[in-house]
């Protein structure tokens, strides 16, 4: 997917696409810094767009390491299944994020080590967030990791009411500037 049919996706759906513009290497490579690989299970990615941060991680998991794509963006769903078409222990789910442990409970996954998230929580309605952001805390495993990232820190108090420790960074080299939220309880 090239950059017009991305503008168009985030002109036609702004409160699913929330960028502009795909999400650059530099801010991909600052999502997954904090991942322990050698020891994930499972990895899930919220809201992966056209894969950025999906192809870091999937570069970097170890054999059998399961990874889950929630994205409800059709588009964004069939352009992932051919770019990914063969992947082993990967998959992408047509759905919402809040539903993340219907999703854990069918591929017999007891929950998820990380959970790397492109959702636009500043536009999304309150009440989703919420529900996101509750299943979540509910599915990740103990000492698990929840990264985000955001344009600006305005959500930042909403999601430390469900991960209480949050450590941000930012990342200049982003259009727009993002900082990413390591979040654990």
């Amino acid at each position: 997917m090239n950059s017009l049919s991305f503008i168009l996706q985030y002109l036609t759906k702004p409160r699913t696409v929330g960028a502009i513009l795909p999400s650059s290497k530099y801010l991909a490579a600052k999502m997954i810094q904090s991942i322990d690989f050698e020891n994930a299970e499972c990895i899930a990615e919220y809201g992966p767009g056209t894969g950025v941060f999906t192809e870091k991680i999937l570069q970097r998991r170890k054999p059998g390491t399961v990874v889950l794509l929630f994205e409800r963006n059709a588009e964004f769903c069939d352009m992932l299944s051919k770019k990914y078409a063969g992947e082993a222990d990967f998959f992408i789910i047509n759905d919402s994020a809040a539903s993340i442990g219907e999703h854990m409970q069918k591929h017999g996954i007891n929950g998820a080590d990380y959970v790397v998230s492109g959702l636009p929580f500043a536009s999304l309605p309150p009440a989703v967030s919420q529900s996101i952001l509750e299943q979540t805390k509910r599915w990740l495993k103990q000492g698990g990791g929840f990264i985000t990232f955001q344009y600006t820190l305005l959500r930042k108090d909403f999601i430390a009411q469900f991960f209480p420790e949050i450590s941000v960074k930012r990342e200049l080299r982003n259009v727009p500037p993002a900082y990413v939220f390591l979040c654990r309880e």
